[in-house]
């Protein structure tokens, strides 16, 4: 067996209900004073509110930031942990959606060690020390709550990450309940994202690729499979939600030690030029991806297909990788998803930037398991068109 890392946050913590023991737990684990990144939709929701009722029972002070943006940029970011500088916080407190929590992340980091952000992108770079910080997610899609990787847009359309154990959080708080009233369409698209997350974690190249991830991969699509077209039809299912929640973290332990590759990396050009929401730019590219991987490398994607969809079991070899890759495409589109490029008005002349654009994610792209050029990207956007 090959040597491996395996890194997830220090504690998770799942239950229904969780939300209200919150005040308890920032006062035992982190301090009096806290400050909560969020973002507008949150505070609308009226879900933010139970977090500072429960801050407030247990006399914690608490310092709100709340203008986290979707694909947030540096801008925001900055503003978020010059806040926590002044206000002098004991810790960090992520609620919401993974932009919001990829901020905290970041504040977290920026508040306490001096570093400048343009020096913590890429992989390795980020070294702290950081505040405390505690991330509950409110949406079953990112697994940002387990996962060393903070998004953020730098210029008008470029993403950048930064990747370093030391900003996984102390405490991931999963509670069910904050899902609830999640609309469908969000719905689908994050519960997809989770399922890619789960998908290139157990296909990755990467040499850290390694058991529990894979098993952690497979338990998260057993999960979700089954879970997630129900949880858009009927989204009060409890079942379904808790399905969804726990297997977006269990997805996420996996793509935080086994990177995430070409889905991925032909995802974010289409967030950043046209603001497609992630979850759905990568439900979009996905079984155009896959297809393009199984001519070389059908054997991840087949011993995968069961998991989601048990009826695949019957099918062996190139024949099951095959039918898991129109699944996943009937399933995004039975969720509600668009389900091309056109449907988003991206317009055909675009396709050639986005492929040149793919190109530079790096990062991801040395995870896939065929080669990607840029001639191969466009074949795979033109057949997403």
């Amino acid at each position: 067996m090959d040597p491996f890392i395996f890194n997830t946050s220090r504690s998770i913590r799942f239950g229904v209900g969780l939300v209200a023991q919150l005040g308890e737990i920032v006062k035992a684990e982190v301090g009096d004073r806290i400050m909560v990144v969020t973002d507008p939709g949150m505070i609308a929701t009226g879900l933010v509110d139970q977090a500072l009722k429960a801050l407030e029972a247990a006399g914690v002070a608490v310092e709100l930031f709340s203008d986290v943006e979707a694909d947030p940029p540096e801008s925001i970011v900055l503003a978020a942990a010059d806040q926590a500088r002044e206000s002098k916080v004991d810790g960090i407190l992520g609620f919401g959606g993974g932009s919001s929590l990829d901020v905290a992340k970041l504040v977290a980091l920026l508040a306490r060690s001096g570093e400048s952000l343009k020096d913590v992108y890429g992989v390795g770079n980020a070294k702290g020390p950081r505040l405390p910080l505690i991330l509950v997610p409110t949406t079953a899609g990112t697994g940002s709550e387990v996962t060393p990787i903070s998004i953020v847009t730098t210029g008008t359309n470029e993403k950048m990450g930064v990747v370093s154990p030391v900003i996984l959080p102390d405490i991931a708080l999963l509670d069910p309940a904050l899902t609830y009233g999640l609309p469908p369409h969000i719905t689908a698209a994050t519960g997809i994202d989770a399922m890619v997350h789960a998908i290139e974690a157990y296909a990755s190249a990467s040499a850290n690729n390694n058991p529990v991830s894979r098993m952690l991969a497979t338990q998260a699509l057993a999960l979700m499979g089954p879970s997630v077209l129900q949880a858009v039809q009927n989204g009060s299912d409890k079942e379904a939600r808790g399905n969804m929640l726990l297997g977006s973290m269990l997805a996420g332990q996996a793509f935080a030690n086994s990177p995430v590759a070409a889905v991925h990396a032909l995802a974010y050009p289409l967030g950043g030029h046209f603001h497609i929401p992630h979850g759905l730019s990568n439900a979009l590219v996905l079984p155009h991806v896959l297809r393009f991987n199984i001519v070389t490398s059908h054997e991840p994607y087949a011993e995968l297909a069961p998991f989601a969809f048990p009826e695949l079991a019957r099918l062996e070899g190139q024949e099951r990788a095959a039918a898991f890759c129109d699944r996943l495409a009937e399933l995004a589109v039975e969720c509600g998803l668009q389900p091309n490029l056109r449907a988003m008005n991206v317009p055909e002349d675009m396709l050639p930037k986005l492929a040149s654009d793919a190109m530079n994610q790096t990062r991801l792209l040395v995870n896939n398991p065929r080669p990607v050029e840029e001639a191969d990207a466009l074949a795979i956007y033109q057949a997403a068109f």
